[in-house]
């Protein structure tokens, strides 16, 4: 009986010390990267498709990651009408270089403008196992500054919009770019 009673004192501290996994659901909404979509500028209702987009990061070499499942330098490109882009969690800012054509042979044909994003941050709790995400609010007097190095009539992006100043979910549409 002793043994019995030892055993089930034993099993009872082992179990109770014991704690669940903490494992984040893949499903669990984190830090949103902002959605991006490009326009036609002639026909401003319509998606256009970037050719050969890449977007490098202000400080970074390599470029941001917008085609998953390519392998190499395509890993950096897009074709497509949408990018998702990481803010910065750190700072209230971040500068991207929009480089379309970048795969072109003919240095005269790529093109390089400048966005630069200004935005609030806030630190949500969402669990123990996911930890925090940051979500970013776009500032009300300069959400965005839009430059580039040669004069403003050979600049590829033609006209900027903020669709929604909080960036809380990837889903939506934040920021159109009209070409």
């Amino acid at each position: 009986m002793k043994k019995i009673l030892a055993f089930l004192l034993i099993l009872g501290f082992a179990s109770s010390s014991c704690e669940p996994d903490d494992i984040c659901d893949p499903n669990t909404p984190t830090t949103p990267r902002m959605l991006i979509q490009f326009y036609d500028f002639n026909n401003p209702s319509v998606l256009k498709n970037v050719t050969s987009l890449k977007v490098i990061a202000e400080g970074k070499e390599e470029g941001v990651i917008l085609s998953p499942s390519a392998t190499g330098d395509d890993r950096y490109l897009t074709n497509d009408n949408n990018v998702l882009l990481p803010l910065n969690t750190d700072t209230d800012q971040v500068k991207y270089k929009f480089i379309i054509n970048a795969e072109n042979k003919n240095p005269l044909l790529v093109n390089e403008d400048n966005l630069e994003f200004n935005y609030t941050r806030e630190n949500l709790y969402v669990s123990r196992a996911c930890g925090f995400k940051t979500i970013f609010n776009l500032t009300a007097t300069n959400p965005y500054i839009l430059t580039d190095k040669v004069p403003a009539d050979q600049m590829w992006i033609k006209y900027v919009i903020v669709a929604q100043n909080n960036i809380t979910y990837e889903n939506e549409t934040i920021i159109k770019i009209f070409f």
